[in-house]
């Protein structure tokens, strides 16, 4: 009558390692599932170069990326070569054809507004996106990133000769983790106060060809980048008080989801 017995419980052994084995299956399933679904999203490490008041060099995990270059091929000597190169505006400080065409590789994608694009060499033309205000675009081969034009113009009366609406671009770079926004030349305009989930802003304030420090903080309060850089912030009159911008910040109601970063935009002063 013991034989019974012993294959009774030898049978469920059976079944439950059989059921523990499935169940540590799943587990290592499940484990695996949850380990891929949270490197889907890493943020990408952005690099960021100032080079000088409204040109930087950005690294997005490795694609390269010059916006405004001015100032001559010395002044991004030791600088990786740009995969993609962004132009806001047609002004000597963020637009120049030999420093540009002295920057642009064989393979670099050139991304301007038309009345920058009109321009442009005829021999970098084949290189050039024209991206319009509201447009998105990709670059061949930088499948990644997406580049959305931004409108940039001035509000005051005595500035709106300055910068019309739809002659410039602002640009937001998204690549599905982080949205990074160029301001170029713009004041504190609805477009702007509108954008939403930006990770890092690059904020211009200067008079009297954009905004003041203070119509600068009161849009970043509104649309409340994670971080922002101020930046293009020479005018006439030297360059803007950046520490009181970063005080308004801090005092608005954005002031604790925002941090306020500085760069040294301006080495030669």
């Amino acid at each position: 009558m013991k034989t019974p017995i012993i294959l009774s419980l030898l049978f469920v052994l059976f079944i439950s390692c059989k059921d523990n084995k499935k169940d540590l299956s799943e587990v290592e399933e499940n484990t695996s599932t949850s380990e891929q679904s949270e490197t889907e999203n890493i943020p990408a490490t952005i690099g960021i170069t100032p080079i000088s008041h409204a040109t930087m060099v950005l690294d997005w995990d490795g694609t390269i990326i010059y916006v405004d270059p001015v100032g001559g091929a010395e002044a991004f000597a030791g600088q990786p070569t740009a995969n993609v190169i962004l132009i806001t505006d047609i002004h000597g400080d963020h637009f120049d054809m030999e420093t540009l065409r002295a920057v642009t590789a064989a393979g670099t994608g050139i991304i301007a507004p038309k009345a920058v694009a009109e321009k442009i060499d005829k021999a970098l033309q084949a290189q050039i996106t024209v991206l319009d205000n509201g447009n998105t675009t990709k670059i061949k081969g930088i499948d990644t990133l997406t580049f959305e034009g931004i409108p940039m113009y001035n509000l005051r009366e005595e500035a709106l000769k300055f910068h019309a609406k739809g002659r410039g671009n602002g640009y937001v770079i998204d690549d599905g983790s982080q949205r990074v926004y160029i301001s170029g030349d713009t004041e504190d305009i609805p477009e702007m106060r509108a954008l939403e989930d930006i990770d890092i802003a690059f904020v211009c304030m200067n008079l009297p060809y954009t905004m003041t420090v203070k119509s600068a903080a009161s849009a970043v309060a509104d649309f409340k980048p994670k971080k922002v850089y101020p930046y293009h912030y020479r005018g006439t009159e030297g360059l803007s008080d950046v520490a009181m911008f970063k005080a308004w910040v801090m005092k608005s109601s954005a002031g604790k989801d925002v941090e306020v970063m500085q760069l040294d935009w301006y080495p030669e002063q």
